[in-house]
């Protein structure tokens, strides 16, 4: 399929998209970057925002990342992410009571660890927020 990328996007989780689709853009460390069949192979760190992919077009699916690394290929991207979720499974009521219940317990983390891993949880939560606001 030479008009096509080969794109996975795989969570720690799960492998959560494996399919042949027109293009993608990938928050990339440095900027958000397109991958389209043929592309110049690098390896760049990943943001936390959204990739968009590309069929038809149009963005057939939107999936909101939180760190990690992309691969591409000329044939392909793989996406490693810390956190992956499709856009539309976000829900923010969920988030807000995330945060709310994040926050109570940030003061009450006497271990070092403990708080930066609270820290790190509530800056995910707070980025999902951030990107329900540009999409309203």
């Amino acid at each position: 399929m030479a008009d096509k990328v080969e794109f996975e996007l795989v969570s720690p989780e799960k492998l959560l998209l494996s399919e042949a689709v027109d293009m993608v853009v990938v928050p990339g460390g440095e900027g958000n970057f397109g991958v389209l069949p043929g592309h110049a192979p690098f390896i760049s760190t990943v943001r936390m925002d959204v990739i968009d992919v590309y069929n038809g077009g149009k963005v057939s699916e939107r999936i909101f990342v939180a760190g990690g690394f992309a691969e591409v290929t000329p044939r392909g991207c793989t996406v490693l992410a810390e956190v992956a979720m499709p856009l539309a499974d976000i829900d923010r009521a969920e988030v807000e009571a995330e945060i709310r219940a994040l926050e109570e317990d940030l003061p009450d983390s006497s271990e070092a660890d403990l708080g930066a891993l609270i820290q790190s949880r509530l800056e995910v939560a707070r980025a999902k927020l951030d990107v329900l606001a540009q999409q309203a």
